[in-house]
């Protein structure tokens, strides 16, 4: 293990790593060419934005897998900021940077010198030398805030400029995804452009489908569900069953990283290991997963889990119902790759009370702020719920759907007649409480949530995709 200290380098093993900064801090992750660059907004990982190819990030937590970076990614920067938003980092306790491998061995640690009045930390940087990849401690503070490193790196910051004529924003950083106030244009109109490519047929909404199909049995001849429910009593959370679906996908994704010979949530066609939940049938409220290397038997990886806080509270989560793990050995390395799912089914009346969750902790945040509730909509909600799905079947993350449409013709074409329409998305969050809170640590998103001239609300959520869930609010006035 190495301590290292600004400047200082390391070589490092392939595969995944494990990055976490204990601590009341917001960890982010910049993805850039050899330019110095990103690519698009998609290469900026933070709180509400916490996954890229190769980057995912959860908490306290980023895992940085470099053969999964978009091709011609050569640099991953880490940077934290304060959690509650403009604090200087002088104000906090020191941070510490630990980095692991996927068995949990320490790789390096880095303590770099505290800041007094920056608001960002450059941390370190993960970057290509030759064939291999390379760790660099850093440890430079930067006053300008997450956005200003953003525009430093070219991530597009778009300046707020609300009023009933402004133009429609693009997304903005760290306020990426949310549009605000975005109205649509006050008629007599322009020449209308010429009409976007016609869409496919989106799914239809997951409160349009049947409820979801009772537990689909699956064998046990392992004697993994004893061992853990035993963890999960330690903790007072309730027994899971198997579900052989869960179990199906289970197996599909770790045959996948035996195959590619490395830990990963997508496998080297880009196939998540959520997608394979749903293309097994399956349809969730809520979900985690564990993906591990090394374990001999279902006992050494449950003993594995129970190692660490974050593998532990997935274990022991509450939420979760039912499960479903395998496990293969072989590929390129002969090692043994576990995957582990587990998830709580989308019941009949499971969406409604998780958009109901969602708008109750919105108007709690408004009236803290002093201001009226806002009103659930159902033109607004059905719009809202057409767009996390349809990021969940075509596989994207905007404002913009793949056939140009934006949220306030979204909202027209659900026939909504308002005026004045504000959008926040988010992905990878599991559960209201999360999301709303991700929101709210971020200006522009905040913004939407506290706009006084915001009087109505719709929400959706659909899991599923890359992510593993997709929330959309809608706003109208």
């Amino acid at each position: 293990m190495s301590e290292l200290v600004p400047g200082g380098n390391l070589p490092l093993p392939g595969g995944s790593l494990i990055l976490r900064v204990p601590g009341p801090f917001d960890v982010s992750a910049l993805i850039t060419g050899g330019e110095g660059r990103v690519g698009s907004d998609g290469d900026f990982v933070f709180y509400n934005q916490p996954a890229a190819p190769g980057v995912r990030l959860r908490g306290d937590t980023l895992t940085v897998e470099p053969a999964l970076l978009r091709p011609g990614a050569v640099r991953v920067t880490v940077a934290v900021s304060a959690a509650e938003p403009d604090t200087p980092l002088g104000r906090l306790p020191a941070s510490e940077l630990q980095v692991t491998d996927p068995r949990g061995r320490t790789l390096a640690r880095f303590t770099p010198p505290r800041p007094q009045r920056e608001t960002v930390l450059l941390l370190a940087e993960i970057y290509r030398r030759g064939t291999g990849w390379k760790l660099r401690a850093i440890g430079q503070g930067y006053a300008d805030g997450l956005a200003g490193l953003a525009r430093d790196f070219g991530v597009d910051v778009a300046e707020d400029r609300p009023g009933p004529t402004a133009p429609a924003h693009r997304p903005t950083v760290p306020e990426q995804r949310s549009a605000r106030h975005a109205p649509r244009p006050p008629s007599p109109q322009p020449p209308a452009p010429r009409p976007p490519a016609p869409q496919p047929p989106a799914p239809r909404p997951p409160s349009a489908r049947l409820p979801a199909p009772a537990a689909v049995p699956a064998s046990d001849p392992e004697g993994f569900l004893d061992l853990v429910n035993s963890a999960r009593a330690g903790a007072g959370s309730l027994p899971v069953t198997l579900d052989a679906r869960l179990v199906s996908a289970a197996r599909a994704h770790a045959a996948a990283m035996a195959a590619d010979g490395r830990l990963g949530g997508e496998s080297r066609d880009g196939t998540s290991v959520h997608q394979r939940i749903t293309a097994a049938g399956y349809a969730y409220a809520t979900v985690g997963e564990h993906l591990v290397s090394g374990p001999r038997t279902p006992a050494e990886f449950i003993a594995y889990c129970l190692r660490t806080e974050q593998a532990r509270r997935t274990l022991q989560d509450p939420a979760f119902t039912q499960a479903g793990l395998a496990h293969v050995t072989g590929g390129r390395t002969g090692d043994t790759y576990w995957t582990a799912l587990w998830a709580r089914p989308l019941a009949a009346g499971d969406l409604d009370r998780t958009r109901t969750e969602v708008v109750e902790l919105t108007n709690a945040q408004r009236r803290r702020a002093g201001l009226p509730p806002l009103a659930v909509d159902p033109l607004l909600t059905a719009a809202a719920q057409a767009h996390s799905a349809d990021m969940v079947a075509h596989d994207f993350y905007s404002h913009t759907a793949p056939g140009g449409s934006q949220p306030w013709d979204r909202a027209a074409a659900a026939g909504s007649a308002r005026r004045t329409i504000g959008e926040n998305i988010a992905c990878g969050q599991r559960s209201p409480a999360e999301v709303v809170d991700g929101w709210m640590n971020s200006p522009g998103h905040r913004a939407n949530i506290l706009e006084p001239g915001f009087t109505h609300i719709g929400v959706g959520f659909a899991g599923g995709g890359r992510a593993g869930t997709y929330w959309t609010q809608l706003f109208g006035a």
